[in-house]
């Protein structure tokens, strides 16, 4: 007896828009957070592009994130359907109860809101991330904002946060900043 074949599932049909998971913002100017789609794909791409010192990968790249990795990432967009914020990430193969936030960005028009924290808390309250219970990302010693992004996560969570150097200046062809591992937690999915 053979076991049937599931059918085929299309990446459009696997990325279909859905409705939004949390509406943020203030009344007059709504922002919807969701998980992506790729009608988005190219809107994650501009505002990456308008959000330096993110390094700025294929549009393609993008494309994947919002079909393949759409369940670990998710996007802001405007009443106008602008992305106006994106978080890409996956949960560890070798580590499934740790989330790897790859990128994080809020554009201009969203800035002071309290976005970037707000995407990554619609990820990380997803039934799909139950089961991860730290965070990680990389970060170079002179953003900031992504310091004040995840020393403001982990006092939320009331997780401890750890960092050391990851890659150095020379792995990464002596052009780029170094990258620190930051890693959150262990923290609890019902907090967030």
């Amino acid at each position: 007896m053979s076991t049937p074949t599931p059918p085929f599932t299309p990446s459009a049909d696997l990325a279909r828009p859905t409705v939004a998971d949390a509406v943020v913002g203030h009344a007059e100017t709504p922002l919807f957070i969701r998980k992506p789609n790729a009608d988005d794909g190219w809107g994650v791409y501009e505002l990456i592009k308008a959000c330096p010192p993110l390094d700025v990968n294929s549009a393609y790249a993008y494309l994947l994130l919002a079909t393949q990795f759409r369940d670990t990432c998710a996007v802001a967009i405007n009443e106008e359907g602008e992305v106006v914020g994106f978080v890409s990430g996956y949960v560890k193969d070798n580590a499934p109860d740790t989330y790897f936030l790859w990128q994080v960005a809020v554009g201009e028009k969203a800035r002071g809101t309290g976005l970037a924290r707000r995407l990554v808390e619609a990820i990380m309250s997803r039934p799909e991330l139950d089961d991860v219970h730290h965070l990680e990302t990389t970060i170079t010693p002179d953003n900031l904002a992504s310091w004040g992004l995840f020393r403001r996560l982990a006092a939320r969570w009331h997780a401890p946060l750890n960092s050391r150097e990851y890659f150095s200046t020379e792995q990464l062809g002596g052009e780029h900043d170094p990258e620190n591992l930051v890693r959150i937690g262990p923290f609890q999915t019902d907090r967030i």
